[in-house]
Formats: structure tokens, sequence, C-alpha cells
């Protein structure tokens, strides 16, 4: 007598495996699923009953390749929950995100310093409470008697608001010093944060009866000619050189340069300003010291700031790398030209309230 009933070897050998072909399309409906079938205990992306959901989680360089609008995931280098809308990720936690630059700590204070070009990038929301220091790069040192650089021009911002994008830094480059037999250096490069703050490059200074050259300082004139001018709210004056005298000061953001008026004395760069947002203060933005003429003492450099030359023995000297100073102006003893040197390059410091 035939039986529907399945033996001991069929029931033990029995594959729960559901194949593909097994499962008619559209077969399985709400109406057949009881509720609450499918528990948390069922599901990986579920932690508990109370249903707090696992979204993928990665860094920056792990996103989708080609996303689309709606995804969400954790962004493990922001330490936030993105979303990808309107052609964009997007920040959904309740935080904003700022990058960009060298990151570091202060007291109560996130620090982004930038001493070469990039992008400063604030992502979920405006930042508020935000100083910042923008400086340029100063300018080079004349040749012969010559001119101090002038200071890159440099602005301190105080308590400012910063909306949420993106803004492209820029650093300025020191002027190079000339090294001919006479002439001017060159003037430093502009450094420019975004849309917020562009900062003129220091002047050069004069050499061989060159007038230094206009910038965020001024440089100093050569042999009987005047400084440059400064940029307004960002630097002063070079100092003046009367005739067959010394070259004088670069100015500074602190001063305008001394002037080249004794017989043989280079005048002195202008003063810097102090600042403390790295989070220890610095002297930035001084200018290059004049070159002296028959031996006599050369001009200083303020700080940061190269000092001027006497002779191919006692030579000028470059200013500090990012710290926007002039370059110092060469000196002539007895037919003995001293080259000018270098400005140094600027640099860009953000910070806020942690």
């Amino acid at each position: 007598m035939a039986s529907n009933a399945k033996n001991l070897s069929e029931l033990l050998n029995t594959d729960s495996t559901v194949a593909a072909g097994d499962v008619a399309a559209d077969s399985i409906t709400t109406a057949k699923i009881a509720d609450d079938a499918v528990t948390h205990g069922k599901t990986s992306f579920i932690d508990s009953a109370t249903g707090a959901i696992t979204v993928p989680k990665g860094t920056t360089a792990q996103r989708p390749g080609s996303p689309v609008d709606g995804m969400i995931r954790y962004n493990s280098t922001l330490d936030l929950t993105e979303e990808y809308r309107n052609g964009q990720w997007r920040t959904l936690s309740n935080v904003i995100s700022i990058t960009g630059g060298t990151k570091t700590t202060s007291g109560s204070y996130t620090i982004h310093t930038y001493t070469s070009s990039g992008t400063f990038t604030v992502d979920g929301g405006t930042l508020t409470g935000v100083d910042y220091m923008v400086l340029a790069g100063g300018g080079g040192g004349g040749s012969t008697r010559a001119g101090g650089g002038g200071a890159g021009g440099m602005v301190v911002a105080t308590n400012q608001t910063i909306t949420a994008g993106t803004y492209t830094i820029t650093i300025g480059a020191g002027g190079a010093g000339n090294t001919g037999t006479s002439g001017e250096g060159t003037v430093g490069g502009n450094t420019v944060f975004g849309t917020i703050q562009t900062c003129n490059g220091g002047g050069y200074g004069g050499g061989e009866g060159v007038a230094g050259g206009s910038g965020g300082s001024g440089g100093g004139g050569s042999d009987g000619a005047n400084g440059g001018s400064g940029t307004s709210g960002q630097g002063n004056a070079g100092g003046n050189s009367q005739s067959d005298r010394g070259g004088g000061g670069g100015g500074g953001k602190g001063g305008a340069g001394a002037v080249g008026a004794s017989a043989t004395l280079g005048g002195n760069g202008g003063a810097a300003l102090a600042n403390a947002y790295s989070g220890s203060s610095v002297d930035y933005a001084g200018g290059g010291g004049g070159g002296s003429r028959d031996g006599g003492a050369a001009g200083t450099g303020g700080g940061g700031a190269g000092n001027g030359g006497i002779n191919a023995s006692n030579l000028s000297t470059a200013a500090a790398a990012n710290r926007g100073g002039g370059g110092g102006g060469g000196g002539r003893d007895g037919g003995s030209n001293d080259d000018g040197s270098n400005g140094g390059s600027g640099v860009i410091i953000i910070r806020y309230l942690t």
C-alpha cells in the first residue's frame, strides 16, 4: 500500500536551503508574514529591540565611488554621520566639521596653521568666534648699500563668523634678494584666505640709488632714494636713504623702517608685531635691516627679519620662514659689494574655541 509518509532516511537528509527557483516572484506577501516575525535578533543591522540601526562606517577615502542622493553613512575620519544629498556629502550630526592645515590645540582653542597652500573647510553650519592671522611673504633686500625688504602685509582679526564652505588658502613666498652688482630685490608673494582676506607681499629693498618698493610694508630706499609705501591696515613704509648713505630699513607691521641717514650706517628695519594665535607668542612681519656703506654698522631687522650686510665678509641675512619678515639689504665696503637676502614666507593661523 502506497504511503505519503517520508521514511527515516529522507528526513535525515532534508536540505533546508531554499533555492531562488523554489520561491515564485511576489509569493511572499505582507499577509503571509506575522507581526513581529522578523525580530531584531534575526537582523545584523539592529542592535536592540528599541531599534538602534548600525549604518555603514568608513573613512572619507572610503566613501562610495558613485554616490547617489539618499545614502547615509558614518564618517570615521570626521567623526560624524553624513548623507549624500543634492550631489554632495553633507553632515547629519549635530556638530560642525572643520578641516585643513596642521590642526593642534592650545588650552581651549583648536588651531589650524598653514605654512603652505591648501584649503580650509567648514561643514555642517556656521563657525563663530573665530580669530585669524593672515601674513604675506616679506620682500627681498637690494644689493650695494641697499634698503632692507619690507615685511609682508599682516592682518589680525578676532571674533569673526565664517559660513560653511571651502576656502582656498594661498601662502605667499618670500621675495628673493638681489644677487647682482647692484639693484633692487623682489616683492614678496601675497597670502590669500579665500574671499575673507588678502594680504600684500612686502615691498623690495632698493639697491644703488633705487627707491624701495611698495607692498604690505614698504622696502627701504638706497643712496638718496625713498622707501616704499605700506598698505593701509597691513603695514608701514620703508625708510628713506640720504645721498651717499646706508640703505633704509624695510617697514614692519609694528612700525616704519629707519632712515639710512648716517654717513655709513644702515637703517634698522621696522618693528615686528607679536601674536600668540599659534599657542605661544611669536614676532611676525619685521622689516629687513638696511645695508651699510664703507664698513659702518648695518641695520638690524625687526623680529624674524634679516639683518643688513656690511661687505663680503659680513653678509646680509635672510628672514625666517613663515614669519613674513623682510630680507636684509646688502652693504658696500671699498668696492666689495654684498648681495641682498631673501624675505620670509607667510603664514595663516586660524583658531576657535573647542
